[in-house]
């Protein structure tokens, strides 16, 4: 018996290729043995062993492929003659009576050239004129953006669930409408989980298949053992199914990495994709389109929204040149932070911000926005200090923060040259008022998003209510919350915008150690 690793260490084929040649039954399928985490095979979790044969067989595809045969002439062949026998007559054959299979991404100089192609590319291509399966995933493998190719050949759904957790992609992929084989839908999350893995943990990776299908496991098994690339932006492994006349159909399965997910696209494996890749290559304009075309969806996330105390008149007081220099200070400091975080930056009027937070595969969003407002207020205390000695004044400079989560829609609007992602609700209305009632640069959060953090998050998490009385003084009530209305005397004409949060249950966030993602 040789395993999956052995196999792999030695043909030099990547995981996602053994998983095609399992299905194109090439090779059988591996006998899965679990192993300790100490195993020499590289501390795999599982692994799969094949008959001693299996390195001969692999052997003999490499040097049929050499010959310029097609990955389905190639099962034709092996499965009508001994494998050894075939490798034996094909190195008598004369090198050239095949033309070389072309390495991804390189031109073929002695094949005609796209008369629409110019140096660079098919410049006419785009999302919307992009004719083959293409589909965004998030970080959490949830369906962003698909178009109607993919929905027809792979969803098959009329219309994509509207709540983010139902758009998970293990999870759409087994619905009774999907146009794949039970086989193909189970090699093209492998082929997917492979190419996520050059950005995802193996532990992430993990959660996530356990918790739509445990049954899917065996699909990681070494996925994280190469493959794809991590430094590359732009990935492709190929991908084989069945067609509805029961014939293999070959495909190169690109995917395009940025910040908000992965762009997969379908490409005929016998097609010439330099146009493709030309497009794909063009990362701004593609994810600005993607952006624009996301879909509404109903998800749950956490919303910061945070305003600059006593702005107006820090601007009566600076000349305006300095007011802006501010503002851009701040802002530029605190956009490292936010994006550390996950944050996403949305819609706000003056010179405030506001950031949401989304599930994450990493990481928990929820205390994400926690650490977040805590490591901005740090920033803010420094910045004000370097103002005050610079100017020679007395004035604070203060960044009150109010934090929320719930469950909203959530979309994007876009202008002739930006794209704005807006949430449709009212988490971010009582988050707004919530920095409204914060002063003095404190951090204010709701009870929902506190509770929801786990028990180790809320331990490091120092939160409270200043109770006051005119009996026996002021104390700070640590791990407690109160009511908006027992805070303030909400009958005060100045504090009419609040009456609206009256009976929101909060506490003042005071200190978060070990400000970490988690």
């Amino acid at each position: 018996m040789i395993s999956s690793k052995a196999l792999i260490d030695q043909t030099g084929i990547s995981r996602a290729t053994l998983n095609n040649y399992i299905q194109l039954g090439i090779l059988p399928k591996p006998d899965v043995q679990s192993l300790s985490a100490s195993a020499d095979e590289g501390g795999a979790r599982v692994l799969g062993f094949f008959p001693d044969d299996a390195l001969e067989r692999v052997q003999a595809v490499q040097v049929l492929k050499s010959q310029g045969l097609s990955m389905t002439q190639v099962a034709e062949r092996l499965a009508q003659t001994d494998a050894l026998l075939e490798v034996q007559e094909l190195q008598l054959e004369t090198a050239t009576s095949r033309p070389a299979m072309r390495p991804i991404g390189k031109s073929n100089s002695t094949r005609p050239a796209n008369p629409i192609s110019g140096a660079l590319g098919n410049l006419s291509l785009s999302l919307d004129t992009l004719t083959h399966p293409a589909y965004m995933l998030n970080y959490n493998f949830e369906l962003t953006w698909l178009n109607e190719p993919a929905r027809k050949e792979i969803f098959g759904f009329i219309a994509p669930p509207a709540k983010s957790a139902d758009r998970n992609l293990l999870e759409l992929l087994t619905k009774p409408e999907v146009c794949l084989t039970i086989e193909d839908q189970k090699s093209l999350v492998g082929i997917l989980l492979q190419l996520a893995s050059s950005r995802i943990t193996y532990d992430s990776l993990a959660k996530l298949v356990a918790q739509t299908d445990p049954e899917l496991l065996p699909l990681l098994e070494g996925v994280t053992e190469g493959g794809v690339s991590k430094e590359q932006t732009v990935n492709a492994l190929e991908f084989f199914q069945r067609g509805p006349r029961g014939q293999i159909i070959g495909y190169r399965v690109y995917a395009v990495y940025f910040r908000e997910g992965i762009l997969v696209v379908h490409a005929p494996g016998e097609e010439r994709g330099d146009d493709l890749l030309n497009f794909l290559s063009r990362r701004d304009q593609v994810i600005q389109s993607l952006l624009s075309k996301r879909l509404p969806v109903m998800t749950p996330l956490a919303v910061l929204v945070a305003d600059l105390q006593n702005s107006v008149r820090i601007c009566s007081e600076l000349p305006p040149d300095e007011y802006f220099s501010l503002i851009n200070q701040i802002w530029a400091t605190m956009g490292p932070i936010l994006r550390k975080y996950t944050g996403t930056h949305g819609k706000h009027v003056g010179d405030g911000m506001v950031y949401y937070f989304f599930p994450q595969a990493e990481s928990n969003y929820l205390f994400n926005a926690v650490a977040c407002a805590d490591e901005l207020r740090q920033v803010m205390r420094k910045i004000s200090a370097e103002w005050q000695l610079k100017k020679n004044w007395l004035t604070e400079l203060q960044l009150n923060i109010g934090l929320h989560e719930g469950q909203e829609w959530l979309g994007s609007f876009q202008s002739a040259n930006h794209i704005e992602f807006a949430v449709l609700g009212n988490t971010i209305n009582q988050a707004s008022r919530l920095s409204d009632f914060a002063r003095h640069g404190s951090i204010w959060a709701t009870k929902d998003l506190i509770s929801k953090l786990s028990v180790d998050e809320r331990s490091r998490v120092e939160f409270g209510v200043l109770r006051k009385s005119a009996e026996n003084g002021d104390r700070f009530v640590p791990s407690s919350y109160a009511q908006i209305e027992s805070l303030l005397d909400l009958n005060q004409d100045k504090f009419e915008k609040l009456r609206g949060i009256s009976q929101l249950a909060v506490a003042e966030i005071k200190r978060v150690s070990n400000t970490r993602l988690y």
